[in-house]
């Protein structure tokens, strides 16, 4: 999105791991077709669809995207998840939980609303499998309207093809 002065205005893009990138137990084929990869990332495997991670770096590559991890495996996904799968992920921010995963609320709201007060976003976009089951975070997104984004992949299957068609037409 274009500010008045013809700049870029980041659009973040908000991405977990586990469920979104890596399915947890997933049967049957990738919604392209093929089957899963599975790749060792040092501290486990993991499984995931090389579509999904071919269509990340080039989504990565748009010049209004702000990738930032925002994950349980904090700082391991640009350390070991990205190598392994090939994600060129290594540069993005990390969002931690520290200080923010004591309080009743999710850490991962805490965070990301911590980050957009810094990052200068006008418009975000949120991959998490969890999100379906965070009320505060969709009451959050609703009260934003279309200024979010929100995604929640079913966690057996990963982002499918529909959601990164949807994240490029939000980007676009």
């Amino acid at each position: 999105m274009n500010s008045s002065q013809g700049a870029i205005v980041p659009v973040s893009v908000y991405l977990d791991v586990d469920g979104v990138v890596n399915p947890f137990s997933p049967t049957g084929t990738t919604d392209w077709g093929g089957e899963w990869t599975i790749a060792d990332a040092g501290i486990l495997d993991v499984a995931y669809a090389p579509e999904v991670v071919a269509e990340l770096n080039d989504l990565a590559e748009h010049p209004a995207a702000r990738f930032v991890w925002l994950t349980t495996w904090e700082r391991l996904a640009p350390e070991f998840l990205c190598p392994a799968i090939g994600l060129k992920g290594h540069d993005w921010p990390v969002l931690t939980s520290q200080g923010w995963d004591e309080g009743a609320e999710w850490w991962k709201l805490t965070a990301l609303q911590k980050d957009l007060v810094t990052a200068g976003s006008e418009r975000i976009i949120w991959l998490d499998d969890q999100l379906s089951q965070e009320s505060d975070a969709r009451s959050w997104a609703e009260y934003r309207q279309d200024r979010v984004l929100c995604i929640s992949p079913d966690p057996r299957k990963g982002l499918s093809r529909s959601d990164l068609a949807a994240v490029r037409a939000y980007l676009d």
